[in-house]
């Protein structure tokens, strides 16, 4: 590690946090459908959860410009300001392919207002990238970072490395490097981690929904989930009977959840903004995701996801304000 100090940067919030999707025209441009946007981040913020993540995979990261993130960061803090919330934990997704341009972006985030970058392995090399490559990586980008660093671990988007325990036990040690979203299905990472760390110092976050019971069992503090794009208050209600010791009522939300996150998994991206779209009302003309990623336009495809995320809708109906369950 370089000459950051040693002073431990603020922990990553614990809670339900939701990769917000991005909404784009149908035209020409693809550029951002603002109005859907700021439509669909005053529903997130309002319904009570613990923190919203601006270009992550949800967000197809990928496609996004530096200014755009710039927009959506400052849109989503006015938006937590507007309804109350002006301290919501903002997350921005930060990854590249060269540690300068994620560097670079770490200062964008910080400038526009963002509390936490959120980080892949870069991959385009991914040969190259050794085990000593990706942590020294991440301990550079961490202390050239005006704010604190989450570790990507997505093995499916980054040609297969994966941050293994041994990696993520000597850069948990860094103090500008606070926690971990795994979306490798790695419980016994999470468990590890714990084992290792407080969870103030290096969090381990379950990177979907279906397993947020399994993942606080053995240490985790919450999750980044897909999920609460649609149903908000469903997460947030499993981690909340949770951490009320009720756990068989914990239990049986999570099984019933668990369904319905099928559909946002197998789905894909398109599917879970189609979905979205087609329950919460939006204009489904903007829930394409940017090309060449395919429209989610074939009708048996559309059917099935519908018949597949649309019954948990009646457990979220029947919710109220949070921790009312």
């Amino acid at each position: 590690m370089g000459s950051i100090s040693a002073v431990r940067s603020k922990a990553y919030p614990p809670g339900v946090h939701v990769p917000s999707l991005t909404w784009f025209r149908d035209d020409a441009t693809q550029s951002i459908d603002w109005n859907l946007q700021k439509q669909h981040l005053e529903f997130l913020i309002s319904s009570g959860l613990d923190g919203i993540v601006i270009a992550g995979t949800n967000g197809e990261a990928v496609t996004l410009s530096a200014d755009e993130k710039r927009q959506l960061i400052q849109m989503t803090r006015e938006i937590a300001a507007q309804v109350g919330r002006p301290l919501l934990p903002i997350t921005l997704g930060t990854s590249g392919h060269s540690t300068r341009d994620v560097i670079a972006e770490t200062h964008l985030a910080k400038e526009a207002g963002a509390d936490y970058v959120l980080v892949l392995v870069p991959s385009y090399f991914h040969f190259a990238m050794t085990q000593d490559a990706i942590v020294a990586f991440f301990e550079e980008l961490a202390d050239a970072s005006p704010l604190p660093v989450v570790i990507y671990n997505f093995p499916g988007v980054v040609a297969g490395l994966d941050v293994n325990s041994e990696m993520l036990e000597r850069l948990g040690q860094h103090p500008n490097i606070v926690g971990v979203k795994l979306t490798c299905g790695g419980i016994a990472k999470v468990a590890r981690v714990r084992a290792q760390y407080k969870p103030e110092d290096f969090a381990a976050l379950a990177g979907q929904s279906d397993w947020l019971v399994p993942a606080l069992s053995v240490g985790s503090t919450g999750v980044i989930t897909g999920v609460a794009n649609l149903y908000p208050k469903a997460c947030l209600q499993i981690y909340d009977l949770y951490k009320a010791g009720k756990l068989q009522a914990a239990e049986a939300a999570q099984l019933e959840l668990a369904k319905a996150e099928w559909g946002f998994g197998k789905g894909g991206i398109n599917g879970t903004k189609w979905v979205v779209a087609k329950l919460r009302g939006y204009p489904l003309e903007s829930c394409h995701c940017r090309r060449p990623y395919p429209k989610y336009s074939d009708e048996s495809k559309q059917a099935w996801v519908l018949k597949v995320v649309e019954p948990l809708g009646a457990v979220e109906q029947g919710l109220g304000k949070r921790g009312v369950y």
